[in-house]
């Protein structure tokens, strides 16, 4: 799979029907294909990718011989520069345009330096820029791992914060080493339930030993219910029961709390290198821009809706059904390229 710029639960949670449980693949499909379709759409990729990328010198766009466009080469940050082998020092070169960026939409030397483009013995591949590519690399912090990982691992378990903030989708940074999600698994908890529960949807609240030992929005397993947390009062969690497709049912005390902290991961992913991280590490979630995690959500909605209705969908009653225009999508879409699309420019300027 691509990187994603919405999560599995974030379109299942939008769905919230009970056929969602039975559906994860027909969601994975929707999302892999929306996020590519807003790729498309914005002509940019959002994801930090660390990488070195090489262009031509002199090429097509040889209009100012200080200035290189990047185009789809949107860059975050840069670690090195050279130009036939000649490493151009930082001071010698600005990233632009430098009141907003990043994203970097080209690089320009200081007409002040000495530092040139071209030379060596061809045009090919003369300029050669390492860092970190894409349109930014906004972060939040959810949690740690807690066990110590080697370099080779691809399941992953995590604390409780970073349970309930991650899902299959999620973009995850250890240390210095990008991971991406692609599956979730139930781990025990280590606590018991309280007090038995009855198969009544009020019966919503889920005495355990400790409260601090989960966070709002972790989904809970007890015996083969699943259970959103919405809120915790001491050592109770407020629940929604039945949660994800599953049975109502009643719960004796001493069950046992299961909960999705085991993460399977591919490690290594955008340019970053497997390596080794200590119980404890910090985990970051990588957060794609809110109108494109919007769009995307959207869009993978509209494709598993469509596909459940054999491209057919309709609104209205029987005697007046019509063909769902999806007005609000394209809105979306707009609203979007508006903000988010890299727009096209003119070489000769």
């Amino acid at each position: 799979m691509g990187i994603w710029y919405a999560t599995r639960e974030d379109v299942k949670s939008a769905l919230d029907f009970k056929e969602t449980a039975r559906a994860n693949r027909a969601v994975d499909r929707a999302l892999e294909a929306a996020s590519r379709s807003v790729e498309g759409l914005c002509h940019r990729r959002f994801y930090p990718e660390i990488a070195t990328r090489l262009w031509d010198w002199p090429n097509q766009q040889y209009a100012r011989a200080w200035r290189l466009w990047l185009d789809a080469n949107e860059l975050i940050s840069v670690t090195a520069v050279s130009a036939a082998g000649v490493v151009i020092p930082a001071l010698d070169y600005n990233l632009e345009p430098n009141e907003y960026g990043p994203p970097f939409n080209r690089l320009e030397l200081d007409i002040a330096s000495n530092a040139t483009f071209g030379g060596g013995a061809t045009h090919q591949r003369n300029i050669s820029i390492s860092g970190l590519f894409g349109y930014r690399n906004d972060e939040t912090i959810t949690g740690t791992i807690t066990e110590a990982l080697d370099a080779s691992e691809t399941g992953v378990d995590v604390d409780a914060a970073t349970s309930a903030a991650v899902g299959v989708g999620s973009l995850l940074r250890v240390d210095g080493e990008r991971m991406a999600v692609t599956g979730r698994s139930m781990l025990d908890t280590g606590q018991t339930l309280g007090a038995d529960l009855t198969n009544q949807v009020s019966a919503v609240t889920v005495p355990v030993a400790s409260g601090a030992a989960f966070a709002v929005d972790e989904v809970v397993l007890i015996d083969a219910e699943r259970m959103l947390i919405t809120d915790i009062a001491g050592n109770q969690l407020i629940v929604k029961r039945g949660w994800d497709g599953t049975v109502l049912a009643a719960h004796t005390t001493g069950a046992h709390v299961y909960a999705p902290r085991t993460l399977t991961v591919q490690r290594a992913v955008l340019g970053t290198i497997a390596s080794t991280h200590a119980l404890g590490a910090t985990v970051a979630r990588w957060d794609p821009p809110g109108p494109v995690n919007q769009l995307t959500i959207a869009e993978a909605l509209n494709q598993v809706l469509q596909e459940q209705a054999g491209w057919l969908r309709v609104t209205g009653g029987s005697g007046g059904q019509k063909e769902a225009t999806l007005a609000a999508l394209v809105a979306l879409r707009e609203q979007v390229w508006d903000s988010h699309g890299r727009k096209a420019r003119t070489r000769a300027v």
